[in-house]
């Protein structure tokens, strides 16, 4: 029986993903014009993947991200703050960090690949291909130990599932019962390697058997597909029964990286996926259902557009960091 989410609920996930897109979209606007440094990968089209498992987290969970990591941080601020004004604050310092500017959630010494945000437990993307599995099954790990009751989640995407570090992490995992969801965002490509091509199996989701755990394979541009085979997955954790693995297949619109020519790609394929694009599809069912009307819907979208054009004015007219700060933060204690 499908579990739906009541309109609150529903109405905080259509925003969660019209934000992420919005503001991934300017950053890559941006980008192109010149204003933000280093490497820039984009979330756009995969929205419903980190909205979907995000929602049935608490604020003490914990995730760990990939180099594509701009949606996990701006879902989990959605679903572990308060308040408006406190994910508004996040954005702003996600935006600023892009920029490398003193304000950033990483003081502008992490950039794209590395935004971090302890607060909510969003322990940080990665550059690093699969290398966020085995911070999520460490993470679960500690969470055993000290008997918390939360949850880790570990996102990765299909090129990790042929890393050591997949199998490494889910084997112990499974072992030991840790309280950790492996979230595998199936975008289709590694970089522009198709998974049809470099996955020996038809499913990534079939390598959980491997490891005795329960595994799905989900429609990943279907926030509430995700949403509730996340919620099965997360319940079981937390109640103590051990690792699950999620396969949501979705899809990247924009390139690998922001100047990808993305010529391993046909532009019939692109319109093919974005057809099932999420966030038009949860407008059509929350406006079918008479769950939301059009101007609540249309509210939404425009207090968005505002709050990320202002995020990104925050952003360019931060300060910079002192040259001198380079040799701070450098270790831990």
């Amino acid at each position: 029986m499908a579990v739906v989410p009541q309109k609150e609920l529903l109405l905080k996930m259509y925003k969660a993903m019209y934000l992420i897109r919005t503001f991934d979209n300017t950053a890559g606007e941006l980008f192109f014009q010149g204003k933000i440094p280093g490497f820039i990968h984009t979330y756009v089209g995969e929205e419903a993947v980190a909205v979907g498992v995000c929602a049935n987290l608490k604020p003490q969970d914990v995730i760990t991200s990939t180099h594509r990591g701009h949606g996990h941080y701006i879902a989990k601020s959605m679903f572990s703050r308060k308040s408006w004004e406190e994910v508004v604050n996040d954005l702003k310092a996600l935006a600023a960090e892009l920029y490398g500017k003193k304000t950033g959630c990483n003081k502008g010494k992490g950039g794209s690949m590395h935004a971090a945000l302890f607060e909510v437990g969003m322990t940080g993307a990665n550059g690093i291909v699969g290398a966020g599995i085995p911070h999520g099954a460490g993470a679960a790990l500690a969470i055993k130990y000290k008997k918390e009751g939360v949850v880790a989640v570990s996102f990765f995407g299909d090129g990790a599932s042929n890393q050591g570090t997949f199998h490494e992490a889910l084997n112990l995992s499974s072992i030991w019962k840790l309280p950790v969801v492996f979230v595998c965002e199936n975008n289709q490509y590694a970089i522009s390697v198709p998974s049809s091509y470099s996955v020996a199996v038809r499913d990534i989701s079939m390598r959980g058997a491997a490891y005795a755990m329960p595994s799905v394979t989900v429609d990943g541009m279907d926030v509430l597909a995700v949403y509730e085979a996340a919620k099965v997955a997360i319940e079981r954790a937390r109640k103590g029964e051990g690792p699950s693995l999620i396969e949501a297949k979705t899809y990247r619109y924009r390139g690998h990286f922001e100047g990808d020519p993305m010529h391993y790609r046909t532009k019939e394929e692109l319109e093919w996926w974005k057809a099932k694009d999420p966030i038009p599809r949860l407008r059509t069912y929350l406006l079918t259902l008479g769950i939301a009307t059009e101007k609540e819907l249309k509210e939404i979208e425009e207090e968005v557009k505002k709050t990320v054009e202002e995020a990104f004015k925050y952003a360019e007219e931060s300060p910079w960091p002192d040259p001198k700060e380079a040799y701070t933060d450098v270790f831990y204690e």
